[in-house]
């Protein structure tokens, strides 16, 4: 018996095997959660179906964020599928490459438009949507970023994104508790991830990150997986609203220690 036996999972934002939603999928299946798995477009399915089918997963449905209709279409299919929805994951965030380079006052309309509706409002039409399948117990999760409190050089409009994200969570744990249901984030150290990849000297940071780090380690998807584990699970039950960190314990540091 694990955590999540006899509950159901549905993971969006499975881009491939270094997706920290595949850290959660995993985590998830190992204490027996029923998965299923969304990705964004036809260029993601050739690396996500397999993974999803690896894990015996049979719901796996491509879905447009920034499309309502595409949303509601999914929720349906969900609640057709499998009833009610025991956990919702939102592991989604995306930025043009030249709003994550250079100084953030160089942020277009267009840019800071794309990553909020992204990155943010995409969490706020899933709950939504799925309002009415998600079970009594039931939890959502998102995930965020340190930048989303401090500056992190690059990172630009992603941290401000990021901020909104957390803000909505707190907002959609008002909302849903009403319900029985939990909404969560969680902050990850930086992981090798495809969206990370765009962000201007992240290379250097990630090198960095394990030399600040109290306990002198990079994170790993496994990591973040199993924190999602147990903040979806009834060992959380009474944590609503809240971000965790899962960062090696970076953010309790306030200047590097100096060499010498």
């Amino acid at each position: 018996m694990g955590l999540l036996s006899g509950k159901t999972a549905l993971i969006f934002g499975l881009a491939n095997d270094r997706s920290i939603a595949w850290g959660i999928a995993k985590a998830m299946h190992e204490h027996g959660a029923t998965i299923g798995i969304s990705y964004a477009g036809e260029a993601l399915e050739r690396r996500a179906r397999p993974l999803a089918e690896s894990l015996g997963c049979t719901f796996i449905e491509p879905c447009d964020v920034t499309d309502d209709k595409a949303i509601d279409v999914i929720a349906h299919k969900a609640a057709e599928t499998f009833g009610e929805i025991d956990i919702l994951v939102h592991s989604i965030a995306f930025a043009n490459r030249d709003e994550l380079t250079g100084p953030y006052y160089r942020t277009s309309r267009a840019g800071f438009h794309t990553a909020m509706d992204v990155s943010v409002y995409s969490f706020v039409a899933l709950a939504w949507a799925f309002q009415p399948f998600i079970r009594k117990g039931g939890a959502m999760m998102a995930m965020t970023y340190y930048g989303a409190e401090k500056v992190v050089p690059h990172y630009n409009v992603m941290g401000v994104a990021k901020a909104a994200l957390e803000a909505s969570t707190r907002y959609l744990a008002y909302d849903f508790g009403q319900q029985g249901v939990r909404v969560n984030a969680i902050s990850a150290g930086p992981i090798r991830t495809l969206a990370a990849a765009g962000v201007g000297g992240f290379k250097s940071m990630y090198k960095a990150f394990a030399d600040m780090a109290p306990l002198r380690e990079n994170v790993t998807i496994d990591d973040v997986g199993n924190s999602a584990v147990f903040l979806c699970s009834d060992l959380a039950s009474r944590i609503t609203g809240e971000v965790l960190y899962v960062d090696s314990g970076y953010n309790i540091v306030g200047v590097p220690e100096p060499e010498g």
